[in-house]
């Protein structure tokens, strides 16, 4: 699983994606609200690990933010707050379960098992028309069809599925990719112009669309291309 620990206290955030790394998941960090929520809203994630007590936006606003922008992902908040005033505003946030500091990082590591198995995230799968990705098995197939995607389309594609239908720009796409380093300015337009070959061409109705000087979207009809 790919997951977001958003978190201000360096050790308590180093030792969280230690831990989750060594249990074999892929761990993205932020250590405050702004950075957090333009990670959660530009990538994509499996679930969210947020503190609540956070520099330039606090926990409950950037999970509020995240439910306002239509965003489903599991949140699972962290905080030395136990009044339960505090548990019923984190919930009502958005939040899907609550761990309190101090805690042990294998109770945290059992709370994300269990709230992505109660959103299903260990057999979802990513749906876009007749186009459906296995989270699980990352096989692709379109009209029962299977598609042979190499590892780069693939997270294109998976990428473009989990925000569809809105646009991704095509920064975030790079980043995603290639990190700070992406190797040429058509290595971009390259791997599309593949995926639109296994995944459009053979088929009657386009899935993937370009946004001039934006980015590219993946939905079943589109106006504005």
């Amino acid at each position: 699983m790919r997951l977001l620990v958003i978190e201000d206290n360096r050790d308590i955030l180093a030792n969280v994606a230690d831990y989750l790394a060594a249990q074999g998941h892929i761990v993205d960090c932020a250590e405050n609200g702004p950075g957090g929520l333009h990670l959660a809203l530009t990538e994509a994630y499996d679930l969210i690990v947020l503190d609540i007590g956070l520099p330039g936006m606090d926990g409950y606003a950037v999970c509020a933010r995240l439910r306002d922008a239509g965003s489903s992902i599991p949140i699972i908040m962290l905080t030395a707050r136990d009044a339960l005033d505090d548990r019923l505003h984190g919930l009502k946030s958005g939040a899907d379960d609550y761990l309190v500091k101090p805690f042990a990082l294998s109770e945290l590591a059992a709370r994300i098992d269990a709230v992505l198995r109660r959103s299903g995230g260990h057999s979802r799968q990513l749906r876009v028309s007749d186009l459906v990705l296995d989270l699980g098995t990352l096989q692709a197939e379109r009209s029962g069809q299977a598609l042979k995607l190499n590892p780069t389309c693939l997270k294109i594609l998976e990428l473009l599925m989990r925000k569809s239908p809105a646009t991704v720009r095509r920064e975030a796409l790079e980043t995603a990719l290639w990190g700070d380093a992406p190797p040429s300015s058509d290595s971009l337009r390259s791997h599309m112009h593949l995926l639109r070959q296994i995944v459009d061409k053979p088929f009657p109705q386009p899935l993937v669309h370009t946004m001039h000087g934006i980015g590219y979207r993946l939905a079943k009809v589109d106006h504005g291309a």
